[in-house]
């Protein structure tokens, strides 16, 4: 990704990049794509039924995702409350999806990745918390 290489350019930024808040940008937009891939996945799996809330997860996962990473992107005013609970949500979304996806990880490699990259953005967006003030 070229978040760093974008974010670095911006006339607001002038060299403090937030390095945690970039890593979560970029986690946050590989986890949006890793939990729609997954929930397409699971779609194909024959036993679809059994799959229901980790398709509900991933799509309420990669929803959240996509829109944190969007908000964190911005560095143009100020809405460091609303960021914030944001990040918060996204990490909280993540945790659940990825509970869920590992619960299914050892009959579907997808929700192995799934859970995998759900824990990882759950991760950089608690460190990001505290570049956001």
């Amino acid at each position: 990704m070229q978040v760093r290489e974008m974010i670095s350019t911006h006339p607001h930024v002038q060299g403090s990049t937030a390095d945690k808040l970039l890593r979560c940008i970029e986690e946050c937009y590989s986890c949006a794509q890793t939990c729609t891939a997954c929930a397409d996945a699971c779609l194909a799996e024959p036993m679809v039924d059994q799959l229901r809330q980790c398709i509900r997860l991933n799509l309420d996962c990669a929803d959240i995702c996509a829109a944190t990473g969007a908000m964190a992107s911005r560095r143009t005013g100020s809405n460091v409350e609303v960021l914030r609970a944001a990040i918060q949500a996204c990490e909280k979304a993540c945790q659940e999806c990825g509970r869920e996806c590992e619960r299914h990880a050892s009959e579907h490699e997808h929700c192995r990745v799934c859970a995998d990259s759900c824990q990882r953005c759950a991760d950089a967006c608690q460190a990001a918390l505290a570049d956001v003030h």
